[in-house]
């Protein structure tokens, strides 16, 4: 007779959206490790056929709330394209530091809220004892920042409104740009202290091989950690396995329906390989190109980078932190005076382009095709959350052995810890976790 034990996580905690978990052990053998996410399909892609050109930035803004930038950026950047449009080098430098701003407070919100409870043992971010005030209020304040950056660009702080195709609607006043200064220059030195500080977290003794996949501005025309620009570029064991531009990605990357989740699994091909997006597969790929006192921060953390253990997850997205702090007051210092031409004008026309920025999550896909009538007659967007969903589950399975011998609760915590620390972004929920452990004998 089988021994035979089920976990499931009904609704995950402290990340953004619905998802489970579900597990099958039978005589200490995983045969079942899924990470479902039964969130309803929003169809995005479908909303923006028939559009006009200029509405599309506006409306993937709305597929995320913490990361509307990054959608409004590959949307731009691949329309761009399509239309034969190239915008100035002001332009591209203002498109990075509102990216900084999104980097900012999304990396700020995961690491202090939504993960360094797990590692320090606690239900939630508002509940830490007092002797973790500082660190949390360092982190609130670094997410504020970073809000008021984007807000000073685009507009407002979520789902800005002044990103269009060709530029910008309206330039941000050099003022505005050069008073966020101050707070920006507070933030790189307290980035710093957060690198330090969860450096010391006790990590789980786990490791899997990945390969990881991110942008590599690495060129003629682009030499700077990965953000807006780059070509796709994947390593695995220290090696580089892949490396293609942006234009060959639907060559080597194919998008699967799993009857586990509502959102497709992206694996590479061949071979259908599984792999990981986000701070630890920019750090693989990119991490000669942090600028100095990111490069200083990775050296001193202690972890030998790259890194195939998930959990240092919290100190790569800490490690971008201090750079989006250090590329935001580069840019802010040399943002002089308003720009004279905040956009490039363009005509509607048929065409057909795609581009891949790096949300702060990781690689983010977009492609469009304009029909002859000047408006959107196809879409195509793959997000980070679905590349690295089958990662996840690969580790999940490999990771599972190692806490099957602790009490249900602690396994359970466990489990979600490691989907929690690739910071999948579903949207956000709120629940509880359940584990369900079956005798011998009892159906599963």
């Amino acid at each position: 007779m089988s021994d035979v034990r089920k976990l499931t996580v009904a609704a995950l905690t402290r990340v953004e959206g619905e998802g489970a978990l579900r597990v099958r052990v039978v005589d200490g053998k995983v045969e079942i490790a899924e990470f479902n996410i039964y969130e309803p399909p929003r169809f995005f892609e479908r909303l923006v056929k028939g559009r006009e050109i200029r509405e599309v930035p506006d409306i993937v803004a709305r597929i995320c709330g913490i990361c509307p930038v990054a959608y409004q950026m590959s949307a731009c950047h691949a329309l761009e394209k399509a239309l034969g449009i190239r915008v100035t080098p002001e332009i591209d430098a203002l498109r990075r530091l509102l990216y900084c701003g999104e980097w900012l407070q999304s990396h700020a919100l995961h690491m202090h809220l939504l993960d360094a409870p797990d590692f320090l043992g606690c239900e939630s971010g508002f509940t830490m004892p007092p002797e973790h005030a500082p660190f949390l209020e360092r982190g609130l304040r670094m997410k504020t920042i970073g809000n008021q950056l984007i807000s000073v660009i685009g507009g407002r702080a979520v789902h800005p409104i002044n990103v269009t195709v060709g530029g910008f609607y309206k330039a941000p006043s050099g003022a505005d740009v050069r008073g966020m200064l101050p707070d920006l220059e507070w933030g790189l030195a307290a980035a710093e202290a957060t690198v330090a500080q969860v450096s010391r977290f006790e990590f789980p003794q786990f490791s899997a091989p990945h390969e990881y996949v991110s942008l590599h501005a690495d060129d003629d025309a682009c030499r700077e950690y990965p953000m807006n620009h780059g070509r796709v570029v994947a390593v695995a064991g220290g090696h580089t396995t892949l490396d293609i531009p942006v234009a060959d990605y639907a060559t080597h990357f194919v998008e699967r329906q799993v009857p586990q989740s509502t959102a497709l699994h992206c694996l590479i091909e061949p071979g259908s390989r599984p792999y990981c997006c986000g701070p630890l597969a920019r750090m693989a790929t990119s991490r000669h190109q942090l600028p100095p006192r990111a490069a200083a921060a990775a050296a001193a953390c202690g972890i030998d980078w790259p890194t195939d253990n998930p959990f240092h997850g919290i100190v790569a997205r800490g490690i971008e932190l201090v750079a989006a702090f250090e590329e935001a007051v580069r840019l802010a210092r040399g943002y002089r005076q308003e720009l004279s031409v905040p956009r490039v004008e363009y005509r509607p026309q048929p065409g057909a382009g795609c581009h891949a920025t790096e949300a702060p999550r990781g690689l983010l896909y977009h492609r469009y095709r304009i029909g002859d009538d000047g408006l959107i007659a196809e879409a195509v967007i793959v997000p980070p959350t679905s590349q690295s969903q089958a990662r996840v589950e690969e580790d999940l399975k490999a990771y599972l052995p190692t806490v099957l011998d602790r009490d249900d609760a602690e396994a359970t915590r466990r489990c979600e810890h490691l989907i929690r620390t690739y910071d999948p972004c579903i949207s956000c929920a709120t629940h509880f976790l359940r584990i369900e452990r079956h005798s011998p004998g009892r159906p599963s």
